[in-house]
């Protein structure tokens, strides 16, 4: 069997030999009515639990757009100019908008990037900037503790607007909605708090219902008030195929649902070698991203078994405190006991690979240099048919290769696997 994953911006090939038992783990097919720009009108011009947006705002309020940053895979560049559009039939001038790109705890874009996301049009006629960690607001405190600082600029704003793509997140159930508030616009203090309880059980992908952390950040729009949202999901080309809008709750909520019809693939058991792709760029930017998809494949391989994570990494590691845990922790062991001892954010990820390290060995087939891989716990490859090949034990194997491991979440057959 041949197959090309994701790597970077490019692909790279697989070929499994015919006596292994292969799944690869494609998305569930859903009957679309439209896509794209076309979807996303029709969820603005059709919002769920809420007015439209032209009905919302009135000429001469200021208005900030939140939306992702170069990290994620949002198309700003379709929606960001639609909801413009939608502004403008209400009277909203252009010089009244904001575009925030929501960093959280990441790094600032390059005047590139901007353009990028959003497109020369906007970046040229709209002011567009970066959250910032100096320039919040304390708002509070949340139900559980978490200090609600926000950035300045969305906190005085008459009207805020919060666009994402919705995906399975690993503790906070799913990306989207209010977290573009909580993290994207929040100081790293505030994040912290709240992705601690990543530790609490209930904190896992796929699971809003009592979900500490997704609970929290729905919590902080207590104190800066979300007027509209538009989500999307995307296809594993990274085209939109569904979109929701109004309701910063019920209208995401509609959008969950929609992810786990398309994305939560069901598996008959936990496999040997699951062989996992980020989907390429941005997901697998650096390895602070790249994460997720090792996340979701621990779904679907067996205890002490393998998986390999194709993940370009072209910038390393990602992250300062991640790269700190990863490289100067003595163990894996020390990370799972250090972050229940000492939660820190960015260390947060290091101990989710760690956890992951635990049930199986990870191969990472990177652009990383081998050396540095191995100082982090994994085994490097250059290229997947290597790594594959490394584990070519001369018996049929189970093999679960999952192409788009950033969105796909393995399901088992209840009353199968392990």
């Amino acid at each position: 069997m041949k197959i090309e994953l994701g790597f970077g911006k490019g692909k790279m090939a697989l070929d499994i030999p015919d006596m292994h038992e292969v799944n690869v783990l494609a998305p569930n097919e859903i009957e679309t009515q439209l896509t794209g720009s076309e979807e996303v009108l029709r969820a603005i011009r059709n919002p769920i639990a809420s007015p439209r947006l032209k009905d919302i705002v009135k000429k001469g309020e200021k208005v900030v757009i939140i939306t992702s940053d170069v990290t994620r895979p949002m198309p700003s560049k379709v929606v960001v100019p639609l909801v413009i559009e939608e502004l403008a039939i209400a009277g909203i001038a252009k010089g009244d908008i904001t575009v925030v790109f929501a960093l959280g705890a990441h790094r600032a874009h390059t005047e590139e990037e901007m353009r990028y996301l959003v497109g020369s049009e906007v970046l040229e006629t709209v002011r567009c900037i970066d959250a910032t960690q100096e320039d919040c607001v304390h708002l509070g405190v949340s139900q559980a503790g978490t200090p609600v600082d926000v950035f300045d600029e969305v906190v005085h704003a008459d009207r805020r607007v919060c666009l994402g793509n919705v995906e399975f997140h690993y503790f906070a159930g799913y990306s989207g909605g209010a977290k573009a508030i909580m993290p994207g616009v929040s100081t790293r203090d505030a994040i912290q708090a709240n992705h601690s309880m990543m530790v609490n059980p209930k904190a896992c992908t796929g699971v809003l219902k009592g979900n500490p952390v997704r609970e929290d950040i729905e919590d902080v729009v207590r104190f800066v008030h979300i007027d509209f949202i538009v989500n999307v999901v995307l296809d594993e080309s990274k085209n939109i195929v569904n979109a929701v809008a109004g309701h910063y709750i019920k209208a995401h909520r509609q959008a969950c649902a929609y992810l786990d019809k398309m994305y939560k693939v069901r598996i008959k058991r936990r496999a040997d070698v699951v062989v996992v792709s980020a989907g390429g760029y941005p997901k697998d930017i650096n390895l602070y991203q790249a994460q997720k998809a090792l996340d979701n494949a621990k779904h679907a391989v067996k205890k002490g078994g393998s998986i390999i994570l194709v993940a370009s990494c072209k910038e390393g590691l990602g992250e300062h405190t991640f790269e700190r845990w990863m490289t100067q922790s003595s163990c894996p062991g020390f990370m799972v006991d250090e972050i229940q001892r000492n939660f820190e954010l960015g260390g947060h990820k290091a101990a989710a690979i760690a956890m992951v390290l635990q049930n199986a060995n990870i191969y990472l087939v990177s652009d990383m240099e081998e050396e540095f891989v191995k100082s982090i716990f994994l085994e490097p490859f250059k290229d997947v048919q290597g790594a594959l090949n490394a584990l070519d034990n001369g018996q049929p194997q189970t093999i679960v290769v999952m192409p788009y491991g950033g969105s796909t979440l393995p399901v088992v057959f209840k009353g199968n696997g392990d």
